[in-house]
């Protein structure tokens, strides 16, 4: 078998032979399953796959695949995953957080992972609260969340997942959740074609610590009225025959407007290529909170040279103009300096 052959495998081939650990009814089951298939529907290779986490429940993620993966340390997978990447750029490099992990002590980790543009498909569980440690307020946690660590109430503002992406230069930015695994799908394979980093929020349930944080807005009955669709090239429409739509106030903030009475031509026009993230960073600041109506799927998709490809043009530039470096040279350079015994 050629390095390029086709691999046809199913879904049974990426599950390890590791009991799934998780407490029953989380979302994480129905991500691990929409991954699982994509991978076999892709021909994705096995031994080509490599699945980094850091700490949290997420983190269990590369347990349960029939692939290469670590349990790093907490919040350091996209470093862990950037070495990895940059120097094997043969691999398919995933990286899967939680909130708590990626956006806390990971966040450093993450926004530089991003703004480098390594290649590395990055799924951010989203459950607004820490639930390996059981329950406490999160970076995503809303204010006013009474927990275990916040009695009284969290007084602190929430990141924004995909407006902190795209304030970090990222290349893909998108959306999805877990109660719909067709759109997972799409959207986790639109991230791994992408050439750069690669950022997916997954509004993911947590029912033991937070129970329904998503549900006003994914819930099947409301979901026509709630989730704003991104599709590149299309005016921004939802909602029962496309009735409702977002458009630009006169103010400049984009809003959420009944389409007979401004008319389609006033609708925002979806551009995830635009090289500006300015209109996506605006989409990414309509709802306040999953309780409003809230744009899903992919917010940018644009290209930019890739952390692997410009570290290794450099290095070859440079071995070309100078020819083999002196590293003793190097070291006696400058600021030396003898120590007697």
């Amino acid at each position: 078998m050629t390095d390029t052959a086709v691999v046809t495998t199913t879904r049974k081939d990426w599950v390890s032979d590791q009991e799934v650990r998780w407490c029953p009814g989380c979302g994480d089951y129905s991500i691990l399953a929409a991954v699982q298939m994509l991978l076999a529907e892709i021909g994705a290779k096995r031994e080509r796959t490599v699945f980094v986490s850091g700490i949290g429940c997420a983190a269990r993620f590369p347990y349960y695949m029939n692939t290469y993966g670590m349990h790093s340390i907490h919040g350091r997978a996209p470093a862990v995953a950037t070495g990895l990447a940059a120097t094997r750029p043969d691999l398919d490099v995933w990286v899967v957080s939680g909130d708590g992990d990626a956006l806390s002590i990971g966040g450093n980790h993450l926004i530089h992972a991003l703004r480098r543009n390594v290649n590395l498909t990055i799924l951010l569980f989203n459950n607004e609260i820490y639930g390996l440690t059981k329950g406490q307020y999160s970076p995503t946690s809303e204010q006013g969340k009474v927990t275990k660590s916040s009695p009284f109430g969290s007084i602190e503002t929430p990141f924004n997942p995909v407006s902190l992406a795209l304030g970090s230069e990222a290349t893909f930015v998108a959306r999805t959740h877990d109660m719909d695994r067709k759109h997972m799908m799409e959207t986790f394979r639109r991230a791994h074609e992408h050439r750069g980093s690669a950022l997916v929020e997954i509004y993911q349930n947590c029912n033991v610590f937070n129970d329904g944080a998503f549900e006003r807005i994914t819930s099947r009955d409301v979901r026509s009225e709630m989730l704003i669709p991104l599709e590149h090239g299309r005016p921004i429409r939802f909602g029962t025959d496309g009735s409702r739509g977002v458009a630009l106030g006169p103010d400049g903030r984009m809003k959420v407007v009944d389409v007979a009475e401004v008319g389609e031509e006033a609708l925002v026009v979806h551009d995830e290529k635009a090289d500006d993230p300015s209109l996506a960073f605006m989409l990414s600041r309509l709802a306040r909170g999953p309780y409003e109506p809230t744009p899903i799927g992919v917010f940018r998709a644009v290209e930019r040279t890739e952390y692997g490809d410009a570290m290794s043009a450099q290095l070859i530039a440079a071995q070309q103009s100078k020819g083999a470096g002196d590293i003793d040279a190097l070291l006696r350079s400058a600021g030396t300096w003898t120590v007697s015994g």
